[in-house]
C-alpha cells in the first residue's frame, strides 16, 4: 500500500493554519511522509466548502480534523491506516 497522503487546506495569514502546519510537519517528519498544502483561495470549490473551517487536515483525501490538530490523534490515525493495510 502506498504511503498515506497528508494534505493541509488553509490560506495565507491564518494563524491556526500555521499552528496546524507545524504539528503536521512534525508528525510527517517522524514517519518520512510529505505534506501537500493547498490554498483554498486558489480553488473555488475548496473555498466554498471549507471557507469557515480551515485549517483542514486530510489523510488520503478524507477529512481527519478541522481547526485544531492533535498530534497524538494524527499519529493514531496514521497507525490505524498502516495496520489496516
Amino acid at each position: 500500500m502506498p504511503a498515506p497522503r497528508l494534505t493541509l487546506l488553509g490560506k495565507p495569514g491564518c494563524h491556526l493554519c500555521d499552528d496546524a502546519r507545524a504539528i503536521v510537519l512534525e508528525v510527517a517528519g517522524e514517519r518520512g511522509l510529505e505534506l501537500e498544502e493547498r490554498n483554498i483561495l486558489e480553488d473555488p470549490e475548496l473555498l466554498d466548502r471549507y471557507a469557515e473551517e480551515i485549517p483542514v487536515v486530510l489523510i488520503d483525501d478524507r477529512v481527519h480534523t478541522i481547526w485544531r490538530v492533535d498530534p497524538d490523534r494524527l499519529r493514531r490515525a496514521l497507525d490505524e491506516r498502516e495496520a489496516s493495510a
